[in-house]
């Protein structure tokens, strides 16, 4: 593949003169480094507002560092703000930390693409991103005297010459450039043989990161480079902004391993069904590609070797670097509260509907109306009665789905498919001996592991076809439903009952206490694992003949509409000049999601500026939870905000304790804006804070 520079006379080059800074002091932080070259590149007309430049590039950042191997940095973001795809570069002097793994930086290529940049522009910026991989051209950008030397050492990366043009096959890495811990082993225990063997075996891989501008295209040709040092042909596929081709089918079913180094959700991933995998983060195949090419290798060889399931769940690697066994269980329980979630927002509505038009007392008698009436013979309290009883007797039934859902998707995020049947049994079995949410969540990561445990035994090729569709769910179901019926059924169900009794028993400061907890949950991550777990209590135990827990949910969708509504009214109405007009556009867009109760609404706020959006948001989420509980304020549905305001038991002190902490969480989050300035600090906020939020 070719690339071509635009016509001149289209539009300006990607990089000039004045977008250059050479052995310059722009600041100590990254933080300062983006900003100055953010207003430079605005200076020279290349983006309208040099400030949303810098909140879009620190945005990405705040995903992942971007700090690179061998003093390299490459912040980058695609933004509104920006006219022209652009190259902002310096070099500095002093260095400035951009989380390398090897210290600070002191060659920094600001990327900026505008929002619907144009393919050809990406890969223009994509040539260049994999250019930073050669130690040639690196040393050559250290070398340059001049601003020109610099434009004339991009133009030669970028133009169509046969020696660089060929994006697919980089220059290898010279062997002083190896990480020696990384390639020599495999290679001291090479024979001819196996040599040979090698020669004859190839492996596949895909890229991807948030933006797809550069580490994705970086992390391919590191990976291809490793790959030819090792002896060994890597075949990548790059899911990325500048387009994508994907692997071909023989190329996948000839492969003795995959290799998974992303940041976000690989696109056709059940292409991949049961080779061996190694899965990472995007920067790991750019800083260690020879170790992830040595661990590929080993593991096609390893029968026992982690797997890609059968729709898309790969159960990860170890070593380090690695998706933890932390992260995966994380992955796999939020997997379950995910496909749980549907069944909940639908069921629930539909109960609160059922309670609109029969009332609350139409719980007792719905089913008899049902099964003995009809619109032909309708039952005393007529048309408005019965359909009630309808509406509550559907939603009761999809809602009866919650705990079978949430532990068949867990066991499906475990096992993939053949973990399903086990899964939902358990989750029936968890409901029918009363051990409700807590023996969903077990039984279903038991059925997922029993599962996928029988999957791994060898057993005789005519036997292989029934495996999935027939001796995995039937000897799992057996074992998950035996364990959970003879041995962890009644102590789950006592744990249960006795998590009920005592939110049932909780009175005067208590009560108070666990609104504030579950509104600092419900703020924290918004939308996240903290904030799933919080919605899942509180959903898994709405009764409607239970005070405690009507007081539960009414606190976790108060909290949760907190955080885009406050977002809404700091950044629309109290302070708009205190963000970017990105930021007040999605604000306005933010009151609407906030009274839906959508908490996702504030991402794009709390991704731009975590460390001073996310603390002001659980600031305003305690106060409304504890004031829900201490003005006994119920609710019945478990979703919409409020447009289920007749599912809502005291709505006037609803509606106070909801402003109250917007109120609150929109001053905190003008406050520290206004007087708590971006700096070191920021960025060592938690990375899974800023992960998770985004």
């Amino acid at each position: 593949m070719s690339h071509s520079t635009p016509d001149r006379d289209s539009g300006p080059q990607i990089i000039s003169e004045d977008l250059i800074s050479l052995d310059s002091d722009l600041g100590v932080s990254k933080e300062d480094v983006i900003s100055a070259l953010s207003t430079r590149l605005a200076d020279a007309g290349r983006a309208t507002d040099s400030d949303a430049l810098r909140d879009a590039a620190l945005a990405r950042e705040s995903q992942s560092a971007t700090g690179l191997p061998g003093g390299i940095a490459i912040p980058h973001c695609r933004a509104e703000a920006v006219s022209a795809a652009s190259l902002g570069f310096a070099r500095l002097a002093p260095k400035v930390d951009f989380g390398a793994p090897d210290g600070p930086a002191d060659l920094v290529f600001l990327i900026a693409a505008p929002e619907g940049a144009g393919a050809e522009h990406m890969k223009l910026l994509s040539s260049l991103a994999r250019a930073l991989v050669r130690p040639d051209f690196v040393g050559a950008l250290r070398e340059a005297s001049t601003p020109a030397d610099v434009v004339t050492l991009v133009q030669d990366v970028l133009s169509p010459a046969p020696a660089t043009a060929a994006a697919s096959t980089p220059a290898p890495t010279p062997t002083a450039a190896r990480t020696p811990a990384a390639a020599t082993p495999e290679r001291a225990a090479a024979t001819p043989e196996r040599a040979a063997e090698e020669a004859s075996r190839h492996i596949v891989a895909v890229t991807a990161c948030p933006t797809g501008i550069a580490h994705t295209y970086m992390a391919a040709d590191s990976l291809v480079a490793a790959g030819e040092r090792a002896g060994v042909k890597v075949h990548v596929e790059t899911q990325g902004s500048s387009g994508s081709t994907p692997l071909a089918p023989g190329l996948i079913a000839g492969a003795s391993a995959v290799i998974f180094a992303t940041d976000v959700g690989v696109k056709g991933k059940e292409r991949f069904a049961g080779k061996p995998v190694v899965a990472s983060g995007v920067k790991r195949a750019i800083n260690e590609p020879d170790v992830m090419i040595t661990e590929a290798l080993r593991a096609g060889m390893n029968p026992s070797a982690a797997t890609v399931g059968g729709s898309a769940s790969a159960e990860p690697a170890e070593p380090a670097g690695s998706i933890g066994w932390g992260t995966h269980l994380r992955q796999v329980l939020l997997t379950g509260v995910s496909y749980m979630i549907p069944f909940v927002a639908a069921g629930g509505l539909l109960i609160a509907l059922g309670f609109l038009l029969g009332g609350y007392e139409i719980s007792g008698p719905a089913e008899d109306i049902v099964l003995n009436n009809s619109l032909g013979s309708l039952p005393e309290g007529g048309l408005t009665t019965y359909l009630g009883a309808v509406l509550f007797q559907l939603g009761s039934l999809a809602f009866s789905f919650l705990v079978p859902a949430l532990a068949g998707y867990i066991a499906f995020a475990i096992a993939d498919r053949p973990g399903i049947a086990p899964g939902f049994t358990a989750g029936a079995v968890a409901v029918f001996v009363g051990a409700g949410f807590i023996g969903g969540l077990v039984g279903g990561l038991i059925a997922g592991v029993v599962a996928l445990w029988i999957s791994r035994i060898a057993v005789p090729q005519w036997l292989r076809g029934l495996m999935p569709v027939v001796i995995i769910p039937l000897f799992a179901t057996l074992i998950v439903g035996a364990l959970m019926f003879l041995v962890l059924g009644r102590p789950l169900a006592a744990i249960t009952s006795g998590l009920t009794n005592w939110l049932n028993g909780l009175s005067g400061s208590s009560v108070i206490f666990l609104g504030i907890i579950l509104g600092l949950m419900m703020c924290f991550d918004l939308g996240g694992p903290v904030n799933k777990a919080a919605y899942a209590f509180a959903v898994a135990g709405l009764n409607v003949n239970d005070p405690a827990s009507l007081r539960i949910m009414a606190a976790v969708m108060a909290a949760g509409m907190v955080p885009p509504l406050a977002m809404a009214l700091a950044s629309t109405v109290l302070r708009p000049s205190l963000f970017s007009e990105a930021e007040r556009e999605n604000g306005k867009a933010a009151w609407l999601l906030g009274s839906a109760f959508i908490s996702e609404g504030a991402i794009p706020f709390a991704a731009a500026d975590p460390l001073r959006v996310i603390p002001s948001m659980m600031a305003g989420g305690a106060v409304t939870g504890g004031l829900i509980m201490a003005f006994d304020v119920t609710l019945s549905a478990p979703h919409g905000g409020i447009f289920v305001f007749f599912a809502i038991g005291n709505l006037l002190w609803f509606l106070v304790a909801l402003a109250a902490g917007v109120v609150v969480a929109a001053l905190c989050v003008v406050g520290a804006k206004e007087f708590i300035k971006p700096g070191a600090s920021d960025a060592e906020l938690d990375p899974d804070v800023a992960t998770v939020a985004a």
